[in-house]
């Protein structure tokens, strides 16, 4: 298989379970998960000034978007599928973390976060199924 490909070859390519969504589905969930982030994010620096949150809680934050960031080039880049297997798995680590200090923080960041934790869950079964059927 080709590996210097875009996202939508790559996805057209690969052997895919029952579950996997059309390709349209990943830009919607992104496209409403994305702009949740940044709200946590900004709610999560004012949380940090106003001294009712760690700097922990930001810096997780921080790892998980490095993660997420470069599972599509892991993905694309790499074959076999493992380096972005092991990834997703990091990702998810990092969100059920987020939610875990943010349920302490503050619910309202919870559930801010909540979707991106449900589409990570849904998202690393997906590419860890990919990774053993490819």
């Amino acid at each position: 298989m080709e590996y210097a490909m875009g996202y939508q070859e790559y996805y057209t390519a690969i052997t895919k379970p029952f579950f996997a969504p059309p390709e349209w589905v990943f830009g919607l969930a992104w496209g409403i998960i994305y702009p949740l982030i940044a709200l946590a994010a900004v709610y999560i620096l004012y949380l940090v000034y106003k001294k009712r949150a760690d700097w922990k809680l930001f810096l997780i934050l921080v790892l998980n978007m490095i993660g997420n960031i470069v599972f599509t080039p892991l993905q694309l880049l790499l074959p076999g599928e493992l380096w972005a297997s092991l990834d997703i798995l990091f990702v998810l680590a990092t969100v059920a973390l987020l939610q875990w200090y943010a349920w302490r923080v503050s619910k309202l960041l919870f559930i801010l976060l909540l979707p991106y934790l449900l589409w990570g869950t849904f998202a690393t079964v997906l590419q860890i199924t990919i990774f053993f059927l490819n």
